[in-house]
């Protein structure tokens, strides 16, 4: 047998090979342990069998993690930007997380768009994907999620001011005037660190307000303690006069 045919040969087996080991992910003789063991053992294969096995098993609950995992590992981007179409949520908050992972420029405009999804799931898991990055390239994605608030721009706002406090404080300026609680909260924070004596007036108007604790009710998860304005514009303009 020549050197060519050798390699054939060899090709041809390695493909069963795959094949094989990837039909032990569905075996219905295995149990659930078993099945995830067989998905572990294929951690960075990147033959196509084995790619093609993971994308069918992000729709198995028992392999989707281990599946997702083996997606980033075998650098499959590509695969895991297809999966954020899926029309499970699951499957989308999964491949955002390890597609953000990858920290590749051309998944940026993907990740942005998962980081908009109605799924609460899907969005921070997306926005998790996009923390990863440490690009500057990933700025302007925050900034133009931050500026349409909401739970999603709250986070992306965050995000903006540990990598970016100027390009956070316009957006701040602007969310100011939202008429969503945690939007304004989160703006005076960013106010209160990175803004100047320009931005007093309009945190002196909120800190004169009421002086009522706001209701968090339906934010995030779980119990949130009440929201006071008026404290937190009182906070953010004691900051601004503290510095020089």
């Amino acid at each position: 047998m020549n050197k060519t045919m050798m390699l054939a040969w060899l090709g041809c087996s390695l493909a069963v090979a795959s094949e094989e080991a990837v039909e032990r992910l569905f075996s219905v003789k295995l149990n659930e342990t078993q099945r995830n063991e067989a998905c572990a053992r294929l951690h960075g294969e990147s033959s196509p069998a084995v790619l093609e096995g993971m994308m069918r098993a992000l729709d198995d609950d028992t392999l989707r993690a281990c599946a997702v995992s083996n997606l980033r590992a075998a650098g499959a981007g590509d695969r895991l930007a297809a999966a954020l179409q899926s029309e499970n949520p699951q499957v989308r908050a999964a491949a955002a997380r390890e597609l953000g992972a990858l920290q590749k420029p051309e998944f940026l405009d993907a990740l942005s768009r998962a980081a908009e999804d109605p799924n609460l799931l899907v969005s921070s898991n997306a926005m998790q994907g996009l923390s990863n990055y440490t690009d500057s390239a990933v700025i302007p994605r925050f900034a133009a999620l931050a500026a349409k608030g909401g739970m999603t721009g709250d986070m992306a706002l965050d995000q903006l001011l540990t990598r970016d406090p100027q390009a956070a404080l316009p957006v701040a300026r602007t969310l100011l005037a939202s008429s969503q609680v945690s939007d304004r909260l989160y703006a005076m924070r960013v106010i209160g660190a990175a803004g100047n004596a320009s931005d007093l007036p309009a945190l002196e108007r909120i800190a004169a307000g009421s002086k009522e604790n706001l209701s968090s009710r339906g934010r995030g998860f779980g119990l949130m303690p009440a929201i006071n304005l008026s404290r937190a514009a009182e906070t953010a303009i004691s900051e601004i006069r503290s510095r020089p």
